[in-house]
Order: C-alpha cells, then sequence, then structure tokens
C-alpha cells in the first residue's frame, strides 16, 4: 500500500499531486466526496468529508476499497470517519501561529 495521509487544505494535495508527476487540474472534491488524478506511475484519490453527515456515506461510496486499493489516499475532513482510517497513517496538521506564520506537524499514526 503507498499511504494514506490525512490532510487539511486541497493547496497541499496539488503540490504534492504535482510532485508525483501528475498533470490534471487538482480541485476540491466536496461535493463529489472524492477526485483522482492519474498517470502511468501514480493513481491518487482526494477525499473531502466535509459535508458528509455519517461514515454510512462514506462506506455507501466504497471508502475501503480506495483506501486498501494500494494507492495514495489523501483525506481531508477525516474526523469525519474515524471508524474507517487505516490502524496506520501519516497525519499532517497546519496551525496558524500569527498572521503571517504557520506550523506545519506531520504525525504518524499508528493503532496497533
Amino acid at each position: 500500500m503507498r499511504e494514506v495521509w490525512e490532510w487539511v487544505k486541497t493547496t497541499l494535495i496539488k503540490a504534492l499531486v504535482a510532485t508525483l508527476g501528475i498533470t490534471d487540474t487538482v480541485g476540491s472534491p466536496t461535493y463529489g466526496l472524492v477526485n483522482e488524478y492519474a498517470n502511468a506511475q501514480n493513481t491518487v484519490y482526494h477525499f473531502d468529508f466535509y459535508r458528509i453527515t455519517n461514515e454510512e456515506e462514506a462506506f455507501d461510496m466504497g471508502i475501503e476499497e480506495y483506501l486498501y486499493s494500494g494507492n495514495w489516499c489523501f483525506i481531508e475532513w477525516a474526523e469525519h470517519i474515524p471508524s474507517y482510517l487505516p490502524q496506520t497513517y501519516t497525519k499532517l496538521i497546519i496551525e496558524k501561529t500569527d498572521a503571517l506564520t504557520r506550523t506545519i506537524k506531520i504525525l504518524h499514526i499508528s493503532n496497533l
């Protein structure tokens, strides 16, 4: 499995998708829940669960198949689907320090 990442902003996902060599236009999947971006080497699934009201919506759209597909999965609003997050994943936290400064924390989450 490549890895599952929990993200806060679509802007960061745009940069990472570009780093993977994918030239697709990256946008927020707020209304469709998931966008797929791919090239010959990589497939990325970009989720935004801001609008879901319960985890069943994620189940109905096949979240488990995506998360265990072996492809990159970047999730915004992952706190809306806690039961479906893998036992290990990477979490990115962006904290506003002041008007011009942000602190970024990268955490490896393991519930093994």
